[in-house]
């Protein structure tokens, strides 16, 4: 399963954007806002960029050197692309948002003890008045970001471009990449027993006949009941768009095929039992809620699963079956089995992973394996709690090196896209500026803008 997670380091911006609001309303001293800059439809204010300069610092960015035109020039262009959002009619899914706004204001409630609390502290009058403002930031940065993407969603870059690229770069500028490690690893999850899946999938049908047949609510089932800790906060919701996928297929394909308040029967992913609801279709998209239940496993079979990889461990390290053949004959795990046990990179989709980019957690279990060195079986548990076994092996080592467009295609080619996207970005920029009403306050007419903003007459 893949769970929608909360972004912290926003929500932390976003007390700080608050808490900058309440200083600057309980300050003795006559405050005049005033107006920096109107793009299209949106005015940025002069305190705007205080909070932006707020937001810097909280992240631990340097602001040496930052002057109030470079910020102000990054926020017109955030207003830039969030205007041309709308009028371009890019849909932004309001109950994804309003999800965002339910987890953010149960963010602030937990840490200062109450929903109460958290009003008085940011000095909002009542619930609706603080959702509102939430509502709008998010909204906000959303628009943006779908913008950006649908401006670079086409572009593409060709084996000749890339290679034009690579041999633009200086040989003094030529990248180097850090050391790389290839992982393959087998799978050996425990089995359940089918007395503990008919539990499981009864007490699923039992929960579709209290919402279909007595009334009860679907959300406060997933709420009480749902092992899914991404969605079970917020009754189980989800968004989902057919052209992007999330979730496992199978999920996908029963979400799809019901109707609007349809409840599924019982279904299996890797993640366990479900029973999807949905709430509202809206052409590509939909709103649903779906309860989770994990199948509980006897200690027994989890042991079980370990003396398995005990004796494949000990069947490769003398030979008799290479760790490749045993990972496509045995491995429990769909995703890596055809693979041979190889890992997938998810953030490039290559099988290499630079060590200092590495997750934490999968750093820690190969960091001490030498190569071809095969670990002890390992216990593996994801976020839900589910249980298994598994086996880690370096197959490749690429040490620390300067790019080489053989060797290092994919990269190359990683960074040529961006930077072509890049390119196309600030030509859509200066397209966009020249296209849409900008008013910049007379203060800023020092200000030594990277864009156009001020229209002048490019000779």
């Amino acid at each position: 399963m893949q769970y929608k997670k909360i972004n912290l380091k926003f929500i932390i911006n976003l007390l700080l954007i608050i808490c900058f609001n309440l200083h600057s309303q309980n300050d003795n001293r006559v405050r005049i806002d005033g107006v920096s800059a109107v793009v299209g439809d949106y005015v940025i204010l002069n305190s705007d960029i205080d909070k932006a300069f707020l937001e810097m610092e909280s992240e631990g960015i340097s602001i040496l050197g930052v002057s109030r035109c470079d910020i102000l020039e990054k926020l017109m262009k955030d207003k830039l692309y969030t205007h041309h959002a709308i009028q371009d009619s890019i849909e932004v899914s309001d109950s994804e948002i309003y999800d965002y706004v339910d987890q953010s204001i149960n963010f602030f409630s937990e840490q200062l003890g109450s929903l109460e609390k958290a009003l008085e502290f940011y000095n909002k009058t009542d619930e609706a008045t603080f959702r509102d403002e939430l509502f709008k930031l998010n909204k906000e940065q959303k628009l943006s970001s779908l913008m950006q993407s649908e401006i670079v969603e086409k572009v593409e870059i060709t084996p000749e471009e890339v290679k034009q690229f690579f041999e633009s770069i200086p040989k003094s500028q030529i990248p180097v990449f850090g050391t790389e490690l290839e992982i393959a690893q087998i799978v050996i999850e425990p089995k359940v027993s089918d007395e503990e899946k008919d539990n499981v999938i009864n007490q699923l049908k039992s929960f579709k006949i209290d919402v279909e047949e007595k009334g009860l609510s679907f959300g406060s089932k997933a709420i009480l009941y749902s092992q899914d800790p991404g969605s079970r906060s917020n009754g189980g919701k989800y968004t989902l768009h057919r052209k992007k996928p999330r979730m496992y297929r199978e999920f996908r394909d029963v979400a799809f095929s019901l109707r609007e308040n349809e409840i599924s029967d019982p279904f299996e992913t890797e993640s366990g039992w479900h029973i999807i609801k949905v709430d509202k279709i809206r052409g590509q998209e939909i709103d649903i809620r779906h309860i989770l239940l994990i199948p509980k496993v006897d200690p027994l079979m989890l042991t079980e699963s370990k003396k398995i990889l005990d004796t494949l461990r000990k069947r490769i390290i003398e030979g008799e079956i290479s760790f490749k053949d045993a990972a496509i004959n045995f491995s429990s795990e769909k995703q890596t089995r055809n693979n041979g046990g190889l890992l997938i990179n998810p953030t490039d989709g290559t099988t290499r992973f630079e060590l200092t980019k590495m997750d934490p957690l999968l750093y820690n279990q190969v960091r001490d394996l030498k190569d071809n060195e095969i670990s002890l079986p390992l216990l593996d548990q994801d976020r839900s709690g589910k249980k298994k076994y598994k086996i880690l092996k370096v197959t490749n080592r690429y040490d620390e090196h300067k790019a080489d467009f053989s060797r290092d295609y994919t990269k190359i080619m990683e960074l040529a896209l961006k930077e072509k996207k890049i390119n196309v970005i600030q030509d859509w920029i200066k397209t966009k500026i020249l296209d849409t009403y900008i008013s910049l306050n007379s203060q800023v007419d020092n200000c030594s803008f990277k864009e156009n903003w001020k229209k002048e007459i490019i000779q």
